[in-house]
């Protein structure tokens, strides 16, 4: 095991991280006291700093990370910027994926632009949004925006939203990218309803999945039950894949209730584990496009 970060350790990875490799989905909750949270929001996370970050990046071997907006932090993306700028200051290769109020002016996209945002995030899921008509009502309206910057949308909702907006998904004019393998479950295998319609995005190259977070969607500790979603995904179309740890990870401990006002803690996930689950359902040479060469591509990396 590895010297723990925020108190949670993990395990040595199997076999080197490629150079360049990119984390496409962590967040930052930090400074405490230093930004606000949403009114909305549905729970309190934990601080976690930009050197919190760097810390992780180092254990895990990785170069380049994706700072997605999360949902506690509601439209204000102060702390994201703040985020993408400390990272630049310690020669940290960055890109982030922000969340916009529709009447965002041009001025401030393209202040988001220059921090290094390259997407915008429809959140469905931590709200419990299943409504298709306000999913397309949120995701057309977002894709607007996206668009007139060059930028892809992303996307977090599970497969029966995503069956339900088929049609919409398939003509929009950006990158879409999928959060965590859509949320399928992996017990319930590729015949699961609403698997097919993702297997379709990929494979038309429509839709980016990120294969991020393992233990969101299996049973087994060592993901076997995992690879034939994984599997699938990859070979309906390996360039539309991505990776990312989802770290730190706010999902609170089983039968916990989640509190708007007091700071939840962490769940303890071993992210060298859940990258050996990764590593375990591909081929290095798999890895190599989804670590390196996919995200490069999509976030713009040079």
């Amino acid at each position: 095991m590895t010297e723990p970060v925020l108190g949670i350790a993990h395990s040595k990875i199997s076999g080197p991280m490629p150079a360049g490799a990119c984390d496409c989905h962590v967040h930052v909750f930090g400074p405490p006291g230093r930004y606000a949270f949403a009114e909305n929001r549905t729970f309190m996370p934990s601080p976690v700093t930009v050197d919190d970050l760097v810390q992780f990046q180092k254990i895990l071997g990785i170069d380049r990370s994706v700072v997605v907006q999360a949902s506690p932090q509601g439209t204000d993306n102060t702390c994201l910027l703040d985020t993408l700028q400390a990272l630049r200051d310690q020669g940290k290769e960055s890109r982030g994926v922000a969340v916009v109020d529709p009447s965002i002016t041009d001025k401030e996209l393209e202040h988001l632009h220059a921090a290094g945002v390259r997407g915008l995030r429809v959140n469905l899921q931590s709200y419990g949004i299943s409504s298709p008509d306000i999913a397309a009502s949120r995701l057309q309206a977002t894709t607007r925006i996206a668009a007139s910057m060059g930028w892809h949308v992303q996307i977090y909702t599970h497969l029966g939203v995503l069956d339900a907006l088929s049609d919409t998904l398939s003509n929009l004019p950006v990158p879409l990218v999928i959060d965590h393998f859509g949320l399928a479950h992996a017990s319930a295998g590729t015949r699961q309803p609403g698997f097919s319609t993702l297997l379709d995005l990929v494979k038309d190259g429509l839709a980016y999945v990120k294969l991020s977070a393992p233990y969101r969607i299996i049973e087994h500790p060592l993901g076997a039950d995992g690879e034939p979603i994984a599997r699938a995904l990859i070979e309906a179309n390996p360039d539309q894949m991505l990776w990312g740890t989802d770290w730190p990870h706010t999902s609170p401990p089983p039968g916990m209730l989640r509190k708007r006002d007091t700071p939840e803690p962490l769940l303890p996930v071993d992210d060298g584990q859940q990258f050996n689950i990764f590593a375990q359902w591909t081929t290095v040479a798999e890895r190599h496009r989804i670590l390196v060469d996919n995200p490069a591509r999509l976030y713009a990396f040079t």
